[in-house]
């Protein structure tokens, strides 16, 4: 039987390693620490839950759906509670609802009068003629009060990144595609809703968000226990040598340095640590150059709190907040409103993000600065009274990618390494977006492709 080697046991390198072993190939997933799933995990303790990166999944497509009925997860799954949609952005120190649809954009008073007006005019800007970071574009096409009050936060949301530095063609590639196609985002919204609705394509805006009764740690223990052995973890690869039938793989585990041979390699590990990956191939592979991908800091700060010491009902989804406001925070998801079981009984839970390309220090603060910054806000938005009843507080030095101004030299780069040496693949999330959803579909369309290839 033909072997995989998969460096990586995220969620990518999991749904992969699922994927291959369906379509009857041998795996072998090599992951550094002593846990599957990468930064899904979750922890509960006194009747909170928490959990320490993502907090949802986005349906955006029927693999996903199709994984879950497979592994048998339908009926741990948890939808969020549709009483939550409520997104909230904080303008003038308070979280506002953002209004929903056309008519609602134009009769609420969130945006100005002159934003509203500057937004008819976009169907009538021409192209650009380089390649743009989402700021410049944003500017360019719709104002700058979008930028700062709708693009900041959501850049913030997605990536914890700055709209200066991001490029829009790569972080957000389907915004881009509208107006390469429609000459505008307006035209593209109309134009193209009949073809994505034949396309049976979902928005990530109108996409389920769900995630699992004990959270979303149960979908990687899922995959886990369908790859069992097949997963080696304390495991860590130092090189991979190409021969002639294929890839051997170079590793330290308990055991001490080892050698495994495989008729390929998967690499979905973070693409900071490539370069210390030492490849010995028949061409050279320039792997050090992923060094220069930015991972800013973040951390995670969930609090719980006594219903009756929340001024604020937080029933929605959370709240973003523009950098020009002048929080600490990047946001807040209102984690018991969205899923059940995140709280005890008349409590709240509460998920905050520090840090991020635009404060990184913040995401090095250490957990008391962190929890103060993180009440102080809280008390000035939501009303919060007291101290919290629960806290649980992680940092992510590296915690996720950000596709800048440039990013498709790295793009081209993998593809280069891709043609030039057969056999060795790239898969994850500084490739294939950031999302959780997104990692998923990477990783099961990454084995369509490697199992292609060994045919």
């Amino acid at each position: 039987m033909k072997s995989v080697a998969i460096i990586g046991a995220g969620i990518t390198g999991l749904t992969a390693g699922y994927g291959l072993r369906q379509a009857g190939l041998g795996v072998t997933l090599y992951e550094s620490t002593p846990r599957v799933g990468g930064v899904i995990q979750t922890s509960r303790q006194g009747g909170y839950l928490a959990e320490h990166g993502p907090n949802t999944i986005l349906e955006t497509s029927p693999r996903i759906t199709a994984l879950l009925a497979a592994l048998g997860l339908e009926g741990r799954r948890c939808d969020s509670d549709p009483r939550a949609e409520a997104r909230f952005i904080v303008r003038g120190r308070r979280p506002v609802a953002m209004p929903g649809g056309a008519l609602g954009f134009f009769v609420s008073s969130f945006f100005s009068w002159s934003a509203k007006g500057r937004l008819l005019r976009e169907p009538f800007i021409g192209r650009a003629s380089r390649e743009e970071s989402v700021a410049e574009f944003v500017v360019r096409r719709l104002g700058r009060e979008f930028l700062d009050y709708a693009i900041n936060p959501l850049v913030s949301g997605i990536y914890a990144g700055d709209p200066a530095r991001l490029s829009i063609q790569h972080a957000f590639p389907k915004i881009y595609n509208l107006e390469r196609r429609y000459g505008s985002l307006i035209r593209g919204q109309i134009l193209g809703a009949r073809e994505r609705r034949r396309r049976a394509e979902v928005s990530k805006a109108h996409a389920k968000k769900f995630s699992f009764d004990e959270g979303l740690q149960v979908l990687p223990d899922a995959l886990h226990r369908q790859l069992g052995g097949a997963v080696r973890l304390n495991a860590t690869v130092t090189g991979v040598v190409q021969s002639g039938s294929g890839w051997t793989v170079r590793f330290t585990d308990g055991a001490g340095p080892q050698t495994q041979a495989h008729a390929a390699v998967l690499y979905v590990g973070t693409a900071h640590r490539l370069g210390e990956l030492a490849v010995e191939a028949a061409v050279p592979m320039p792997l050090a150059e992923f060094s220069g991908i930015e991972y800013p800091p973040v951390a995670s700060v969930v609090l719980g709190f006594r219903r009756e010491d929340v001024a604020h009902p937080c029933c929605g989804f959370g709240m973003l907040i523009p950098r020009v406001e002048g929080f600490e925070i990047l946001g807040t998801i209102f984690s018991s409103a969205l899923f059940p079981g995140r709280a005890p009984e008349g409590h709240v839970t509460l998920t905050s993000y520090l840090g991020g390309a635009q404060h990184p220090e913040a995401g090095g603060w250490g957990e008391g600065r962190l929890v103060e910054a993180t009440l102080g806000d809280l008390r000035t938005l939501l009303g919060v009274r007291g101290e919290p009843t629960f806290q649980h507080v992680v940092h992510w030095p590296r915690a996720i990618p950000q596709y800048e101004v440039g990013y498709g030299r790295y793009k081209e780069l993998m593809d280069a390494i891709e043609r030039a040496a057969p056999g060795f693949f790239f898969a994850g999330h500084y490739r294939d977006g950031v999302s959780l959803g997104d990692s998923m579909v990477a990783g099961l369309r990454a084995a369509e492709r490697v199992g292609g290839y060994l045919a």
